[in-house]
């Protein structure tokens, strides 16, 4: 699906409106400002987008990487670019722990759940999914302060969890997911991020008119191609490379291992290197692996701060975008819109069925490979390398999909709109309207 950008006019009346009586929204999420992780970074800009309307405060947790070492109030309220932000104090295992992720999440649960005790009474309390259990919360705070509620899903738990291993199929991940099943019919509106994941959603028999499809979003102002003369590629010796680049998160439900795979099958081509630009729970798993199968063609750079994210974006030839196929259907990888601002060719590691291969080959911004294949992925890779001088318009309606469906002000825009759709019910469109509005024109 392909959204369109729209010019709204906002009334003269809401300009005036004094900050005494605006509407009080509240956000939960763990991540939040200064944390570099994509969650925290999507959430803050949208707080300080919907501060010049609404009164906006966010319950957040400890950032897992603070790249730019930013000074910031650990326990307590403070206000940042016209946010309050509400620190809260949780443990911060490793991630890469089973068990100690799951002490992150419940204690930070908690904590959010004492801090909202104390919270001015919000118009709107809206509960992302870091950590999943923030829906049944929302839930909690709906009931208590006779407020409205958003849940809004960056990924579907248990599913996920369950897909990937990580969970028992058992009656108590049954139970979870009933309940936050629950947890979504109870709340006004059900924010997803693709058709896919609102297709879960209406699984759990969630009245399509309370489930709205918001992508995530680039601010395509402060990232673009910086293609010419790129300082990045420079500086790590790769002016004379091909680099097939991933960027982000190196976890568990990118499916990374076809990329070494594919790398493996590529490892003779001096001339084709593999940039893997992030950090994660699966990064020593992918360190020890280039190790031992004597990878020399992957290269493993850490986060980039935001400030020189256009320019690494940009010294990639083709971005690899990989979803692991068990999990396509309840996330979408918000990496994609990074990488499409930066006017580089995508080439998706996904489902065919998938709405990420679907927009990839619909739009033409570049090609998909099944997963697991790692032979035709090498392949499509050199396919690509053999008509690299080809591949600028390929670049170019990557950038133009960017800045017109998913540039930053078009993301906000949408959920500003929801949330006033939610204060004034009577502006909210039939399902039919809504339907036709997001078709590709």
């Amino acid at each position: 699906m392909v959204l369109r950008s729209r010019q709204v006019a906002v009334p003269l009346e809401l300009e005036m409106t004094s900050s005494a009586t605006r509407k009080r929204i509240m956000f939960i999420n763990r991540s939040y400002y200064p944390d570099v992780e994509a969650t925290g970074q999507l959430l803050t800009q949208l707080c300080e987008d919907l501060a010049e309307e609404f009164e906006i405060s966010v319950i957040a947790g400890q950032p897992n990487r603070n790249l730019q070492q930013t000074s910031f109030r650990r326990w307590g309220s403070d206000f940042h670019n016209g946010v309050e932000i509400r620190r809260v104090w949780h443990t911060t295992f490793r991630k890469s722990s089973f068990v100690g992720r799951a002490i992150n999440y419940i204690s930070f649960l908690v904590s959010a759940a004492f801090a909202s005790l104390t919270a001015k009474r919000p118009d709107v309390v809206v509960v992302e999914s870091d950590p999943p259990m923030l829906c049944l919360l929302g839930g909690w705070i709906k009931w208590r302060f006779r407020c409205k509620s958003v849940v809004y899903l960056q990924d579907i738990y248990p599913q996920l969890a369950v897909a990937l291993g990580k969970l028992p199929d058992n009656w108590i991940t049954k139970l979870l997911e009933r309940r936050f099943a629950a947890a979504y019919r109870t709340a006004n509106r059900v924010v997803v991020l693709s058709d896919d994941m609102r297709d879960v959603v209406l699984e759990a028999d969630v009245p399509p008119d309370s489930i709205d499809v918001i992508p995530n979003w680039v601010d395509v102002a402060k990232i673009g191609p910086a293609k010419r003369n790129n300082a990045f590629r420079t500086e790590l010796g790769l002016n004379h490379k091909f680099v097939v680049m991933y960027s982000g998160n190196l976890g568990q439900c990118q499916g990374l291992h076809n990329i070494l795979q594919a790398a493996e099958q590529l490892k003779n081509r001096e001339d084709i290197v593999f940039l893997l630009v992030g950090d994660g729970a699966a990064k020593k798993h992918l360190l020890e692996q280039a190790e031992r199968c004597e990878l020399s063609n992957i290269r493993f750079v850490d986060y980039q701060p935001f400030e020189r994210l256009g320019e690494s974006l940009s010294a990639a030839d083709i971005h690899l975008v990989p979803v692991d196929a068990r999990v396509s259907r309840y996330l979408m990888p918000s990496k994609l819109y990074g990488a499409l601002a930066s006017a580089t060719p995508i080439l998706t590691v996904a489902p065919e069925d998938s709405e990420l291969a679907k927009l990839t080959t619909r739009e033409q911004v570049g090609a998909n490979v099944e997963p697991d294949q790692p032979k035709k992925l090498a392949e499509k890779i050199a396919w690509f390398f053999d008509r690299r001088d080809d591949f600028d318009g390929v670049g170019e309606r990557a950038r133009a999909l960017a800045v017109e469906s998913f540039d930053r002000p078009v993301g906000v825009d949408r959920f500003r709109q929801m949330i006033r759709q939610i204060l004034e019910p009577t502006s909210r469109p039939t399902f039919a309207e809504t339907t036709l509005k997001s078709q590709p024109t």
